[in-house]
């Protein structure tokens, strides 16, 4: 299966998705591997055996978000110049999003930008953070405040890495998957509902079709000035919960589900999305075993921590929120006492 993203007229930035088409990677110059500890052990070997490049290396980071920092990519950056690598070389991200984030922002930066190629072993970097540029680390104020969009120059997203992959790391992937449906195609939701995700065939067909999402709204839209924004249902709440739990109490895609579930409290109070919508929204994510609550601690603190976030502008809080299901709404004009509101509900 061949999922091709095409960002006319600038067609030196087209590319491919690959399902379950991994034979063999034919690369010109050098690579260079970049993976983690906890992947290198599982697949490392066995997937060095399927590169031909002209020198092959490897680098292995730290396994967690708590490393997706700038020492990590110093730590990464001296690898690669200690090998020589060129500016023909690419960079292989084999790991998760975290990976795939650090890869893609190293080669944005390496000598100026070289090219990479991700190789998503988690199905949440299969569905969503593979595929679109995004690139980038946290730090002390937030969640990939530094970064760029760097296009891959191809995904090669494989079933195999799925079979060993940790129940709670699945389950944080279904939730990139509801949140495409939520937002976009109704249709697919209500299949998700009866959906059995732990049948192989089944699995393949939602990650085809969340692929086949958000590759055509990262074709419309690179660089998140419209639509593309809509793909952060969730994540506004979810970042900061992130950050206040130091990247360590919840998965990525347990906190999106916990900030789409906030999210959708605002949808209702606002009245774009039905009560019932907003408990069957919730019911979805707890079929998956994931979090859809978060005790706040200080209401203050929260709200001000949205002016952090990268879709903030001119001190406005950009809400992504359900419109009904299978549509959305963008709102930058939800004033504070509304949205202090919601945020008492989860205190």
């Amino acid at each position: 299966m061949k999922i091709n993203i095409r960002f006319s007229p600038l067609e030196s930035m087209d590319y491919t998705v690959f399902i379950d088409e991994l034979q063999e990677l034919r690369l010109k110059g050098k690579a260079a591997i970049i993976t983690n500890d906890k992947v290198a052990p599982l697949y490392l070997e066995a997937f060095k055996k399927k590169i031909k490049a002209k020198e092959l290396y490897e680098v292995v980071i730290k396994d967690g978000e708590e490393y997706k920092n700038l020492q990590t990519i110093e730590y990464i950056l001296n690898a690669l110049f200690s090998y020589k690598l060129d500016r023909k070389s690419t960079l292989i991200a084999l790991g998760g999003g975290v990976v795939g984030d650090m890869t893609g922002f190293t080669a944005a930066i390496y000598q100026r930008g070289v090219d990479f190629v991700q190789i998503p072993t988690t199905l949440l970097a299969q569905v969503d953070a593979s595929v679109g540029g995004k690139t980038g680390i946290n730090n002390s104020y937030g969640k990939n405040l530094i970064g760029v969009f760097h296009q891959p120059k191809a995904v090669y997203c494989e079933s195999e890495f799925l079979k060993t992959l940790p129940k709670r790391e699945f389950n944080a992937g279904v939730a990139e998957i509801i949140k495409m449906a939520v937002m976009f195609d109704k249709e697919f939701y209500e299949w998700l509902l009866k959906a059995d995700l732990n049948d192989g065939a089944t699995l393949k067909k939602a990650i085809e079709k969340s692929i086949g999402i958000k590759s055509r709204i990262v074709a419309l839209d690179e660089k998140e000035s419209g639509i593309r924004a809509v793909l952060n249902y969730g994540h506004t709440f979810a970042h900061i919960i992130e950050r206040q739990t130091n990247y360590r109490e919840y998965l990525h895609g347990e906190a999106v589900a916990i900030g789409m579930v906030m999210a959708n409290e605002l949808a209702v109070k606002l009245g774009f999305l039905e009560r019932n919508e907003a408990i069957d929204i919730e019911k979805a994510l707890q079929k998956f075993f994931l979090p859809t609550r978060y005790k706040i601690k200080n209401i203050d603190d929260f709200y001000n921590s949205f002016f952090l976030d990268k879709k903030s502008f001119d001190s406005k809080i950009k809400f992504i929120i359900p419109n009904k299901i299978g549509n959305f709404i963008i709102k930058d004009d939800t004033d504070e006492r509304t949205v202090k509101d919601i945020l008492k509900v989860f205190a």
